[in-house]
């Protein structure tokens, strides 16, 4: 079973205060009911302050009626505005305070859009503000941990001694749950229904707050789409067939959801190792949980064979290093590889300088040499660049499969 997540520290608590002492703006994004108000409310018991939310009326309306008054309500301290995104006019007046008054620490903004993928905010805020991106609890802050799988492997790591009790059902059970707090509160049926109203409430209000797209309604089923393909390459014609969503008119609404914060995208990966890279990327949801409700998964009905286990679990996997690589040491961007040839690799991490940790998921307790294949081919391709290749799976504990590849529990992620 998931632990009932309470008021509990998250691992971007310390980032935040300090992105505070040198920055005049701070932003709080991420999708809605991910624990923004909770984390600022944190924040406030370190820093006081005041804390005024833009979902509630009067507050919206003297946001955009007067927004430079509303900007002086704490001018002495520090000033929390809450799902700015609701007035987003706001951010000029924003611009304009913070530019005649530099003092560091001044504003902490929480968004339930991405504000800097906003035409009309992008300007204002370059320079004058840094972003931090919450997501829904990982499971190692459900741990009680800020673990860092990342900074492990790029020093090279094997996890060699690490073993695991937890089952292929466990892993299923928690990428089931996903890591929305209030979701996690409640049965798998009750759950359902908190989805339902969940991203009604997205499409009704936010979608509506920060786009002039026509077809809005459409984006719950755009959404169950994506979670279908997660783990596999984009195919976009077949994408807007299937949502009935014109091609030379998709990019937007997909655009929409990653600013949502509903779905991320992960490029593919090249470096020339061959001239015939696959060049699309994959789409997957940010929350596993809202991709298994969205598909009626359980993990009771998903057997050996289910034909989406696999695309769950990589979702899963890939959002918990994604969330960790918020309050990570080492920077690294994501990426899959896959070539015509066939050789794939789920995830690929590349740090600033080159470096290269691989990482492939499989959902079975066992890994076979076919499954080694990808990882291979970038190790061999890559020479002393490659640091490390992981295949995690469900099995009890780490295993050597050759040169700088190693099969690991999937909890190692968490629990190292």
């Amino acid at each position: 079973m998931v632990t009932e997540p309470q008021i509990r520290a998250r691992s971007l608590f310390p980032r935040v205060l300090e992105a505070l002492d040198d920055t005049r703006i701070v932003v709080i994004q991420g999708a809605r009911q991910v624990g923004k108000s909770t984390l600022a409310h944190q924040v406030l018991a370190e820093r006081p302050g005041r804390i005024v939310t833009l979902d509630d009326t009067e507050a919206r309306v003297f946001a955009g009626e007067d927004p430079v008054g509303f900007l002086q309500q704490n001018p002495d301290g520090l000033l929390v505005v809450d799902e700015i995104q609701r007035v987003p006019e706001l951010v000029i007046a924003l611009k304009a305070a913070v530019d005649r008054d530099q003092r560091p620490g001044r504003y902490l903004v929480t968004g339930s859009a991405n504000l800097l993928d906003l035409a009309s905010t992008h300007e204002s805020l370059a320079g004058r503000a840094e972003s931090v991106v919450l997501h829904s609890f990982s499971q190692s802050e459900l741990a009680g941990q800020a673990a860092s799988f990342p900074d492990h492997a790029f020093r090279g790591h094997t996890f060699g001694d690490h073993s695991s009790t937890l089952t292929r059902e466990d892993y299923l059970a928690r990428a089931c749950a996903g890591g929305y707090p209030e979701a996690m509160r409640r049965s798998p049926r009750r759950r359902e229904d908190w989805y339902d109203t969940y991203l009604s409430r997205i499409v009704n209000r936010d979608a509506v707050d920060i786009s002039g797209l026509q077809r809005l309604a459409d984006l719950p089923r755009l959404l169950r789409l994506i979670a279908a393909r997660s783990g596999s390459t984009m195919v976009w014609n077949s994408l807007a067939n299937d949502s009935q969503i014109p091609r030379r008119t998709l990019d937007p609404y997909v655009g929409l959801l990653e600013t949502l914060y509903l779905v991320h995208t992960l490029p593919a990966w090249s470096v020339n190792l061959t001239a015939r890279e696959v060049k699309q990327p994959k789409l997957f949801l940010l929350d596993s949980g809202l991709a298994a409700s969205l598909l009626g998964l359980s993990p009771e009905a998903m057997g050996p064979t289910h034909v989406a286990t696999g695309g769950l679990m990589e979702g899963f996997v890939i959002g918990e290093i994604r969330r960790q690589l918020g309050w990570s040491h080492q920077r690294a961007t994501m990426h899959h590889y896959r070539n015509s040839r066939g050789s794939e690799v789920d995830l690929v991490l590349e740090a600033p300088d080159g470096r290269v940790v691989a990482i492939e998921v499989k959902a079975a307790a066992t890994v076979q040499k076919k499954d080694l294949t990808g990882l291979t081919v970038l190790r061999e391709g890559l020479g002393d660049r490659f640091v490390g290749g992981y295949v995690l799976y469900t099995g009890d504990r780490s295993r050597p499969m050759g040169d700088r590849l190693t099969a690991v529990p999937i909890d190692a992620l968490w629990s190292v």
